[in-house]
């Protein structure tokens, strides 16, 4: 992998020349939660992440921040090194494939002034996909406080609301660089 060999400037791609990343990585997550007092929940088989974030929501008291962050075991594609021998040589080399595998993900579970409640998982192993989850009606919900105006919210929507123009311009109004600016905050 052009990774290994080239940025990190090993001559042979291994999947255990990132092993040392992966260490700092987890320890960086877990030191956060930590170092700022955010709970550090282990998932449990089958519990749905999404009742129990709720539930955590409704004690935070901050207007925007990491509420917690869970722990879970999922299933995913990984990048494994295995052994392989040359026919001619007979000396073996190490070459990567992907493939499946249980590997731990962390759930930063957040609440934002503008945006509401989201999360951003990272799978903690190489190479570390991240992907951030908002409900946009959520969104929709916290710029109509914002700006004064009523509505009737469903569970996961919009009712009805007193100035149903505005609430389509907040709705063209979200935009790339706004998302953008919530991953990077």
């Amino acid at each position: 992998m052009k990774f290994i060999r080239i940025h990190r400037g090993h001559k042979v791609a291994s999947t255990l020349m990132v092993e040392p990343i992966t260490r700092e990585f987890v320890g960086s997550i877990e030191r956060f939660a930590q170092n700022n007092n955010i709970p550090l929940i282990l998932f449990e088989k089958g519990q749905r992440k999404d009742d129990f974030a709720k539930e955590q929501r409704k004690q935070f008291r901050q207007p925007e921040g990491v509420v917690f962050i869970g722990k879970a075991q999922e299933k995913c594609r990984v990048y494994r090194t295995e052994k392989r021998r040359n026919p001619k040589t007979k000396r073996t080399y190490p070459w990567i494939v992907k493939s499946n595998a249980l590997v731990n993900h962390y759930y930063f579970y957040c609440v934002d002034e503008a945006f509401g409640p989201f999360f951003l998982k990272f799978c903690s192993y190489f190479p570390y996909n991240a992907k951030l989850c908002f409900n946009g009606h959520e969104y929709l919900k916290r710029q109509l406080e914002q700006k004064g105006i009523a509505y009737e919210a469903l569970e996961n929507g919009i009712l009805s609301c007193q100035d149903p123009h505005q609430l389509q311009l907040l709705c063209d109004q979200l935009s790339e660089g706004k998302i953008d600016a919530l991953l990077r905050k």
